[in-house]
């Protein structure tokens, strides 16, 4: 059967999912595309595929089929794909010895990107900070191109974070444009185990979490740019952190 009311429940409750608030009561968001649905399947976050009446996707979950007209309903985008999926929220909550640590990034754009080039360079852990967009924001979503669900992603406070890496003895590096050291300088045994702070659009790290560093790094440039966009700042720094030789 095809649900084209768009005053039907389910399709209220794929509406809903649009607000973090929502996102958050019930642990579950929404996937636009055949891409992002097959990376959920994949690493066993799909609950529902939502298909227009005349698509097929073959996958072992249940299927609801819906009009385009609802389609567009649920969708966050102007021309929506006639495809989509509802997924659980991850709950890994492993932490690797390779892990990124976000103070505040706020633009969604920033945070897919990261993710995208995180997952690049080997890193194993996301660290979510207070302040940062939310990862379920469809942008962000979309930006990841599907791979926020090859790495663990955990939001969790920095202050707290801290005193659990130095417990576990993994040496912490914040990004730091005075004062700091070159990236490209770091010895191969900091590369292997490491927590990299990298900070907010405007402000850059909180000096408090620099203070807590064990050692402030910096990508070097001519002086004719004073910083860069902190999508392309994490990139290059772990490109370096898994450079060899």
């Amino acid at each position: 059967m095809t649900i084209k009311s768009l005053d039907n429940a389910k399709v209220k409750y794929y509406r809903s999912l649009q607000q973090k608030k929502y996102r958050d009561e019930n642990n579950e968001f929404l996937v636009e595309g055949r891409h992002l649905v097959l990376e959920a399947y994949k690493h066993g976050f799909l609950k529902e595929i939502i298909l227009c009446e005349e698509e097929l996707m073959p996958l072992d979950v249940p299927k609801t089929v819906v009009s385009y007209e609802v389609i567009k309903r649920i969708s966050t985008v102007d021309t929506p794909q006639k495809v989509m999926g509802l997924c659980r929220k991850m709950d890994d909550t492993t932490i690797g010895s390779r892990i990124l640590v976000l103070d505040e990034i706020q633009d969604p754009g920033n945070l897919g990107t990261i993710i995208r080039s995180a997952v690049a360079f080997d890193i194993d852990t996301i660290i979510l900070g207070d302040g940062c967009v939310d990862l379920y924001n469809p942008k962000v979503i979309r930006s990841t191109q599907g791979m926020l669900f090859h790495v663990p992603i955990i939001s969790f406070p920095i202050d707290k974070l801290i005193p659990i890496l130095k417990g576990l003895e993994i040496p912490i590096f914040a990004t730091r444009v005075e004062y700091g050291v070159e990236v490209e300088t770091l010895k191969e045994e900091e590369k292997e185990r490491f927590a990299l702070i990298m900070g907010n659009e405007g402000n850059g790290v909180n000096p408090k979490y620099l203070e807590k560093s064990d050692k402030n790094i910096y990508i070097p440039m001519n002086g004719e740019v004073e910083s860069l966009n902190v999508a392309i700042a994490t990139s290059i720094i772990l490109y370096e952190m898994r450079r060899r030789g």
